[in-house]
């Protein structure tokens, strides 16, 4: 399921590099990572839905890669990033 438009623009709001900013990679691992959690919810409550837990390992990589990207290009930024998500230990 999408997010819907008022939660997308709070984590727009909260990530963004400057005010017309909808595209860096701090604000699309943010969204995505929103996303996983709500399908980490929903497997909590529908253990055999397959199809989603597909979609869930997609989008899993694609935060992965976006990652990735962002530590080759700019470690402080990626930093930053991880631990405003928390999602590094």
């Amino acid at each position: 399921m999408a997010l819907d438009k008022t939660k997308k623009q709070e984590i727009t709001n909260r990530f963004r590099l400057h005010e017309s900013d909808t595209g860096s990679p701090e604000v699309q691992i943010a969204i995505i990572s929103e996303r996983l959690n709500f399908l980490a919810e929903h497997f909590r409550t529908h253990k055999k839905d397959h199809n989603s837990r597909r979609g869930l390992l997609k989008l899993v990589g694609q935060r992965r890669r976006i990652l990735d990207y962002l530590k080759r290009t700019d470690a402080a930024r990626y930093e930053k990033v991880i631990a405003q998500l928390g999602i590094r230990k």
